[in-house]
């Protein structure tokens, strides 16, 4: 049959960026313990096409993310597929977002019960030939608790408080020195007035209340602590962060942004 995409194009024009948006597949993905954890994956995937061709052939995105969707994954994997596209398709470089739902164990403080809360856990990753470069990140998004410090100071009692989200999106020093997710995640839970719990009890509850109170934190501050905590993990080499505070007395959100590049 007559393959149009591998047809010239004379316009002289080359495109950074040709893919697919919005893929939905299971995934597997390794664990700190070894083991691998099934998702629902969301992948955005793309690569550059030279200006001779006329279009790429998107159904191999969908034949090499099909035929990894049942591979546990991690960075490795991660350059692998994309260093599949680039030869599959003869392109320089290839890009891209695998996000999906992580869920861990947490016990509550008090009684103990575990329950499994969800994070959005990211993988990114961009490679380009012939160099054999390849760029990764990691990606999460961690709930937290915020209590607001002015409340807290200006009131007769009680302050307001409501959840905050800490997104962050990591760039660490590859071979040999794998962050793993949970460890990024352990890494910034602990950076709010309180952490999340999925089940709480009455004791679990009373314990929440009063440490987030004794913790006030604005979203200024949750953003400063989180950024030195990744400053201490000697893993991570650049990084972006940034809290969002869903305000239970506002009709809007606050949040605060920080970015890091690495030091040369």
């Amino acid at each position: 049959m007559i393959d149009v995409q591998s047809r010239r194009d004379e316009r002289g024009i080359e495109i950074q960026k040709v893919g697919l948006k919005d893929v939905n597949l299971p995934f597997q993905i390794r664990m700190r313990d070894g083991g691998f954890q099934h998702v629902h994956g969301n992948v955005v995937v793309s690569v550059t096409l030279p200006h001779h061709f006329k279009g790429t052939h998107l159904s191999r995105f969908m034949e090499l993310l099909m035929s990894w969707s049942e591979k546990p994954i991690s960075w490795k994997e991660i350059r692998q597929i994309l260093a599949e596209l680039c030869s599959h398709l003869e392109v320089s470089a290839a890009e891209i977002s695998l996000k999906f739902r992580y869920f861990l164990p947490v016990p509550a403080p008090v009684s103990g019960i575990v329950g499994y809360l969800d994070y959005l856990g990211e993988f990114r990753g961009v490679f380009r030939q012939p160099s054999g470069h390849f760029h990764f990140q990691l990606g999460a998004e961690i709930p937290v608790l915020s209590l607001c410090p002015c409340s807290k100071e200006i009131s007769a009692y009680g302050a307001h408080n409501q959840r905050a989200a800490i997104r962050t999106l990591v760039h660490c020093s590859y071979p040999g020195k794998i962050l793993w997710l949970e460890e990024l995640i352990e890494l910034l839970r602990i950076q709010g007035s309180c952490p999340i719990y999925p089940v709480l009890k009455r004791e679990d509850e009373k314990y929440v209340t009063e440490a987030a109170y004794q913790n006030p934190k604005f979203v200024e501050d949750i953003l400063r602590d989180s950024v030195l905590a990744l400053r201490s993990e000697p893993r991570i080499r650049s990084f972006q962060v940034e809290v969002e505070s869903y305000e239970s007395i506002h009709n809007h959100s606050a949040f605060a942004s920080h970015v890091e590049e690495a030091a040369d």
